[in-house]
């Protein structure tokens, strides 16, 4: 896969710049990412075949854990006959797993900073593995909504920490990459709950697609504990703690998100992630709704409309070691704002590829935009990488619930037209905004 860990620069040089950065207290300054690396910058050592391991893993629970955030959303009808119940009563397996899944992002991040990243999601999977496999045994709908509130409450540990882990392990200059690389399995198992749940719904049954991801999940959560037990054997690496490990008390807790949120960086970036949540998930929910009452396609081919945001994100993910270099942090971010504004302003017809084209490329462009904003999130807090991990991956979550509550009360007054078109609109200047500031500090970090 390619990650590399270093930096390329004399250890002499190197050991003077942290001197002089921790006096200053802003921790090590980030590379300027908006051009093309220097040679110097590319000539690094591959990381160790056990660090290679451990991220491949990582990025199969983060298959199995966003397989389950979208597992429900297209068997609700088939649960409501069997339950024997209406689809609006049956949607609560749906909401009680993403109320889990946001809440607990509070908790994951400085149970990582305290015990361990890696050990935190080897726990976390084993939980998730487990409600998993419950759903596909629960005999009434009160069981299975319970089952997917512990369910969401265990995956809801996996991806944060995944990105604090990466954080921990790779050198900024190769983090970006390396996140999007990651970011292969989350996107995969996206696409795969999106298009399974109804697969198996409507063929050998929903229980099926359960199991599936329970299987999976198990699997990663077997090699995350061979992972971590080789990490334990060598101290020092990126996921052990070293020194004194912080309480975790309640007040414990909350010096350590005080400490996020006292760095001005961590709460642009913060604000930045809850208003690009907000943005594009409020168009992307309603997107199956409009090209069904608007322009009369139906359900089920407008549920296969938005897989193809899935898609482009994927194509980006397995891109980006190409795009990253040529774009960097900057142009990635003109770019992305550049497409989902197109996508969003274009999206509306019958024909279900060039409505799935139109998605494709609005999908491709908000992980542009989302990946550098993980990237930049997970220098936001080093000392505390798992705790501002979770405050961005807790942003997003809020940004996103409130997004699609306004969105609902827009339509509802003014029809789709106006939400997509502000939505386009905005995320256009939102990427303009981040664009601008990252460019500030960069030239404030490039000061003597």
């Amino acid at each position: 896969m390619g990650f590399v860990i270093a930096s390329g620069a004399p250890a002499g040089a190197r050991g003077r710049r942290l001197r002089t950065s921790r006096v200053r207290g802003r921790g090590p300054p980030a590379p300027d990412s908006s051009r093309r690396p220097s040679l110097a910058c590319t000539v690094s050592l591959p990381i160790s075949v056990e660090q290679r391991l451990t991220l491949a893993t990582l990025a199969l629970a983060a298959f199995a854990s966003q397989a389950s955030v979208r597992l429900c959303d297209p068997m609700l009808p088939q649960l409501a006959h069997d339950f024997g119940r209406a689809v609006t009563e049956v949607a609560g397996v749906v909401t009680a797993f993403t109320v889990a899944y946001g809440l607990l992002q509070l908790v994951y991040g400085p149970m990582g900073d305290r015990f361990g990243k890696l050990l935190v999601v080897a726990v976390a999977t084993v939980a998730a593995a487990l409600g998993s496999a419950a759903c596909a045994l629960a005999p009434d709908l009160a069981s299975l909504t319970v089952l997917r509130f512990v369910t969401g409450a265990a995956c809801a540990g996996v991806i944060p920490l995944a990105l604090a882990w990466i954080g921990d392990s790779v050198e900024y200059q190769h983090r970006q990459r390396t996140l999007a690389r990651f970011l292969t399995g989350s996107t995969s198992g996206l696409i795969f709950g999106q298009v399974a749940g109804g697969v198996f719904a409507d063929t050998i049954g929903w229980r099926i697609a359960f199991a599936i991801v329970a299987a999976v999940m198990a699997t990663a959560s077997v090699l995350l504990w061979r992972r971590w037990g080789a990490q334990r054997a060598a101290p020092g690496s990126a996921g052990v703690p070293a020194g004194p490990a912080n309480a975790l008390s309640v007040s414990g807790v909350a010096r350590q998100f005080a400490g996020v949120l006292s760095i001005g960086w961590a709460r642009a970036m913060l604000a930045f992630v809850a208003i690009e949540g907000a943005l594009v998930f409020s168009a992307t929910a309603f997107i199956p709704t409009y090209l069904h009452l608007d322009h009369g396609m139906p359900l089920w081919r407008a549920g296969l409309v938005v897989a193809g945001f899935g898609a482009g994100g994927l194509v980006y993910a397995l891109s980006a070691a190409w795009l990253i270099p040529r774009l960097g942090e900057r142009g990635l971010v003109t770019a992305g704002g550049a497409c989902f504004c197109a996508g969003a302003l274009l999206i509306g017809g019958p024909v279900l590829p060039l409505e799935m084209a139109k998605c494709f490329v609005a999908g491709a462009g908000f992980f542009m935009l989302h990946n550098t904003l993980q990237t930049q999130a997970t220098q936001m807090a080093p000392a505390t990488r798992g705790t501002a991990i979770s405050a961005f991956a807790f942003g997003l979550f809020v940004g996103q619930s409130a997004g699609v509550a306004a969105a609902a009360l827009l339509v509802a007054r003014v029809g789709f037209g106006p939400l997509f078109v502000g939505d386009a609109v905005l995320v256009g200047l939102l990427a303009f905004v981040v664009r601008t500031a990252i460019g500030a500090r960069e030239r404030a970090r490039a000061k003597p």
